[in-house]
């Protein structure tokens, strides 16, 4: 018997500052890579955030996992550690990382990985840092 695969997809909005500047660049070159976002003083974002979950369909419950839960996990990483701070000074993480899009969504999908009780489930982190700007990671390495 076969069994459905879905997909489930929660949309949170956070709002958080920073600036893009890296230590292993100079000055100059940190300017010429990020231009006005390298602003000493940072700029900001809204930023919306999805998270999709894929997996099978249980039969007795219709879902893949239950949304308040994946809700919880997602307040817990977006809500508690991400909205309204400044990533480069609040989130330990990007002390040595730059702040960039793609390290946010990085450090989504690893944090909300940790918390759920099926890590395999996790499929795909979305942020749109601008209606224009979107990065997608799926846990990807190489």
């Amino acid at each position: 018997m076969s069994v459905s695969i879905a997909y489930l997809t929660r949309k949170e909005t956070i709002s958080s500052c920073h600036r893009l500047h890296s230590l292993q660049l100079s000055d100059e070159d940190n300017k010429n890579v990020y231009g006005k976002c390298n602003n000493f003083w940072g700029h900001g974002h809204n930023y919306t955030v999805e998270v999709t979950v894929r997996g099978p369909v249980d039969p007795k419950t219709g879902m893949v996992m239950n949304i308040s839960d994946l809700k919880v996990y997602m307040k817990k990483i977006l809500m508690e550690q991400l909205d309204h701070k400044n990533l480069d000074k609040d989130v330990p993480y990007f002390k040595n990382i730059v702040s960039t899009t793609e390290n946010v969504a990085i450090y989504v999908f690893n944090e909300i990985k940790k918390l759920l009780p099926k890590p395999e489930l996790l499929y795909e982190v979305k942020i749109y840092e601008t209606d224009n700007n979107i990065v997608i990671y799926r846990g990807e390495t190489k």
